[in-house]
């Protein structure tokens, strides 16, 4: 039994954090895990447990945060045809997503939860930022990435933006560039022959540095946005959305975006300031028509 609690607070550990959202499905895909022995579990196909750990211990985000990603990287997109990763910057903030797309159950929740956090932002796909894609599974093919196109742009649903959902395939040093500019860690698990790997998003700048990194597989649809205008520089989003951000502050251990107490008390003692000098100059124009109207009443 407590070995069993012991695997349970690890699984647990390894979901928190820039390491977390690893691919824990890899570990479950055999159903339980038996004790064979003081200390020791082993799956019920005979792997050791701590072999599963020694595996993860690789699978994680290294952040690296400001980082220029290569852009010259040849790919395909999901027609076939030759592209370069700059094909994709320049002008907007790219979303980037690293997947393979036979993964039987992580990468889908990733794109979905990607998928659903775009859909409820005011910005457009392609007016705002772009969503780049890319398998590191070099054995994918340009028909999986058109599938996977196909299946997300339904989902997200926003006719005409198609344009700006790239999905790329790619040879194994084009993908090994990018996922090491950008700290992505995987290992293929020869018993499920599967890929571990860890689950998130990154934001990039137009010209291809790295903004940044939200963890997991559901997303807040306030941290993207903040994350797109941050890394456009501010030249996105409302007078409201500017202000807001002005509020907030990210936080890369957690990949998320958090109140800043100390703006809050700046932007209150602002407001108090400016109610003070409203309340002052009231007053004064008050006692300035009492005085006329008195001395009104004294000329009469």
């Amino acid at each position: 039994m407590r070995d069993r609690l012991t695997v349970a607070r690890l699984l647990g550990a390894a979901v928190r954090g820039p390491a977390g959202a690893v691919c824990l499905g890899l570990l479950l895909a055999h159903g339980a895990w038996a004790q064979v022995g003081p200390g020791r579990m082993v799956s019920q196909m005979g792997t050791p447990a701590d072999q599963k750990f020694d595996l993860l211990r690789d699978v994680k985000f290294d952040q690296q945060l400001d980082a220029q990603v290569p852009l010259d990287l040849p790919f395909r997109d999901e027609t076939g045809k030759t592209v370069r990763l700059g094909d994709y910057f320049g002008t907007r903030p790219v979303v980037l997503a690293l997947v393979y797309y036979e993964c039987p159950m992580l990468c889908s929740q990733v794109l979905t939860g990607l998928v659903s956090a775009l859909d409820v932002l005011t910005f457009d796909a392609g007016r705002e930022f772009e969503v780049v894609v890319v398998s590191f599974n070099e054995k994918d093919s340009p028909r999986h990435a058109a599938e996977k196109k196909a299946a997300y742009t339904e989902r997200y649903n926003r006719p005409g933006t198609e344009g700006a959902w790239h999905f790329l395939t790619g040879p194994p040093a084009s993908i090994a560039q990018l996922t090491q500019a950008v700290g992505f860690k995987y290992v293929w698990d020869e018993e499920t022959k599967q890929f571990a790997h860890a689950a998130g998003a990154i934001v990039l700048t137009p010209a291809g540095r790295v903004s940044k990194y939200f963890f997991g597989i559901e997303y807040s649809a306030r941290d993207l946005k903040f994350g797109i205008m941050q890394a456009a520089e501010q030249k996105v989003g409302t007078a409201v959305d500017q202000l807001l951000l002005y509020c907030y502050h990210y936080d890369p251990l957690t990949g998320k975006y958090g109140l800043v107490a100390m703006t809050l008390v700046r932007i209150g003692g602002a407001l108090t300031v400016l109610a003070l000098a409203a309340f002052w100059f009231v007053s004064w124009l008050r006692g300035r028509q009492g005085a006329r109207l008195a001395g009104a009443g004294h000329g009469a």
